[in-house]
């Protein structure tokens, strides 16, 4: 017997299930059947049934408290997905290279952090260089800041309550009021810039991916001495087409 389609054609069990995953990653912790019938508004022998398929998959895992959670598989499919992401970036990471000559780095929001998944390199010999895989702080990137600034105040203040305000510099921001005021700037520009806060000779400008299916953003870096203000003038115009670009590129059928 075939499985039912919902009216865009997508088979409608498929389309449950990870509607489930998805609102158990967004709660951000283990969740019972009751909290994801009242957040789905699915019948519960459904979520039922198809938590049971999940978890006999090892795409979801039921806690002894009888709560489910996400499962250790989803860990690889994010893996290699990260890693085919960022492949496909970085010919679009060499053309903000080539026309600026410093740095680009590609990374995705990843819980609390951010991750990097792509890095094109400058020819200089002194440049900034972030490893593929490296994790870092919201607060203090150019990167982490842009993705911050797309969500809403409330947010950013239930991330902090977890992750505090770690000083990386001297220059690193330190108090809540600060950053809600940094990222108000960040919205009304367009652009965000990591100024010295996340190592003291680097200076980076970040741009958020429009439309990412996951948070996204590019950024340029590169020591002080050369990028400027007047190298943001310059920086800032190509992020914006690029990000264009690789928005379009993960939004495609």
């Amino acid at each position: 017997m075939s499985e039912k389609k919902s009216t865009t054609g997508s088979v409608q069990s498929i389309e449950r299930a990870f509607e489930l995953l998805e609102t158990i990653a967004d709660a951000g912790h283990a969740v019972t059947l009751s909290q994801l019938a009242s957040t789905t508004h699915l019948p519960l022998p459904t979520i039922h049934r198809l938590l049971g398929t999940l978890v006999t998959l090892g795409y979801a895992r039921q806690l002894p408290n009888r709560r489910y959670s996400l499962g250790s598989k989803l860990i690889r499919l994010g893996d290699l997905s990260n890693k085919q992401m960022g492949a496909a970036a970085v010919p679009h990471l060499k053309i903000l290279v080539d026309k600026l000559g410093e740095s680009a780095n590609m990374a995705i929001l990843d819980a609390e952090q951010v991750v990097y998944v792509a890095q094109a390199p400058s020819p200089h010999s002194m440049r900034m260089f972030t490893e593929v895989g490296h994790r870092a702080s919201l607060h203090n990137t150019g990167v982490g800041k842009a993705l911050l600034a797309q969500m809403s105040d409330d947010a950013v203040r239930r991330i902090v309550a977890h992750t505090g305000l770690p000083a990386a510099t001297e220059f690193s921001i330190t108090h809540i009021d600060d950053l809600l005021a940094e990222l108000g700037k960040i919205r009304q520009r367009g652009y965000a810039i990591d100024d010295r806060e996340q190592a003291v000779d680097v200076r980076c400008f970040s741009i958020a991916i429009p439309n990412a299916p996951t948070p996204t953003a590019i950024s340029v870096s590169g020591p002080i001495t050369r990028v400027d203000e007047v190298f943001g003038l310059r920086a800032v115009p190509i992020l914006q087409e690029v990000s264009r670009v690789i928005s379009a590129e993960l939004n495609a059928d």
